[in-house]
């Protein structure tokens, strides 16, 4: 059944508030990609980080609106497309949200997705996370353990954006 956006919670056009349907689909899709690849506890800022960089990155990248579950299987390759470390993430989500906020003030109806997207987004740039240090060079040294490791505050779509990655290639 292909997805509408968002609908009134009592199915009709007027008096409910809307249900933002498009974004709770994007972050059910990037919660079970995410704990399918058991990367992280369900609990940890780590695993929220992975679910709302995954969740922008499908929600942003479903220009239709029309994400179905027979869609879901073939935006696989481009989700990995938009997450792959070369690619310049950060950059399309901020000119998605300012492309879609644009469209939504022309329109006078921003709607409920649009608002928890932003809100992910704004929490994933302004949340730092203390992480293993991404940039460190692996084998400088003795071995370290995981816990033994340099880390550093990472804002947390650094930290998120490859546990997505990685959780799509496990799916």
């Amino acid at each position: 059944m292909p997805h509408r956006g968002h609908e009134r919670a009592d199915g009709r056009d007027g008096g409910a508030p809307a249900v933002p349907m498009a974004w709770f689909y994007a972050e059910y899709i990037a919660d079970e990609l995410l704990r399918t690849g058991d990367l992280m506890p369900p609990t940890s800022f780590e695993f929220r980080a992975g679910r709302d960089a995954l969740a922008l990155t499908v929600f942003l990248s479903d220009a239709d609106g029309e994400l179905s579950g027979l869609r879901v299987i073939s935006q696989l390759e481009n989700w990995l497309s938009l997450t792959a470390c070369d690619q310049p993430w950060r950059d399309w989500v901020r000119t998605r949200m300012a492309e879609l906020t644009e469209r939504a003030a022309a329109s006078g109806a921003p709607g409920p997705d649009l608002a928890l997207a932003a809100e992910a987004w704004r929490w994933l740039e302004e949340t730092e996370l203390l992480a293993p240090d991404l940039d460190a060079v692996p084998g400088g040294g003795a071995f370290l353990g995981e816990e033994d490791g340099p880390k550093v505050w990472t804002p947390a779509w650094r930290l998120g954006l490859p546990l997505g990655h990685l959780a799509i290639h496990l799916f």
